[in-house]
């Protein structure tokens, strides 16, 4: 397996960004196969069937056109690290993290975890 780039690293997570503020579900999916794990802090999710549910969740929380901040972005070969908030009428995220691994072009890990306070 040749590395990824960093370039095409950056794309992916530009995708994976997008679709995320859009709440879009089969967008998101195409950063993923079903060998793709998210480790949460409720436990691994693995497979597409699994990550469509973990984010059509994390949509309700954080629905299309709520404040979102990203503040730390961080891209290195194949792996990238971002540091975000969010504010709803749902939710306050004060804190949440994510890094993503690639494998292929594709998130074949990624680890997630966030500080929310429901409203």
């Amino acid at each position: 397996m040749a590395p990824t780039s960093t370039n095409s690293t950056a794309d992916l997570l530009t995708h994976h960004l997008t679709a995320f503020g859009n709440n879009d579900l089969d967008a998101i999916l195409q950063d993923y196969t079903e060998e793709s794990q998210v480790l949460t802090p409720e436990g691994p999710r693995q497979g597409l069937t699994a990550i469509r549910t973990l984010f059509a969740g994390l949509f309700a929380l954080i629905p299309r056109g709520c404040t979102f901040a990203l503040q730390q972005r961080t891209v290195v070969d194949d792996t990238a690290y971002i540091v975000w908030t969010s504010d709803s009428a749902v939710a306050t995220v004060s804190l949440g993290t994510d890094s993503f691994f690639l494998k292929d072009g594709k998130i074949h890990l990624q680890t997630f975890a966030m500080l929310m306070e429901r409203k």
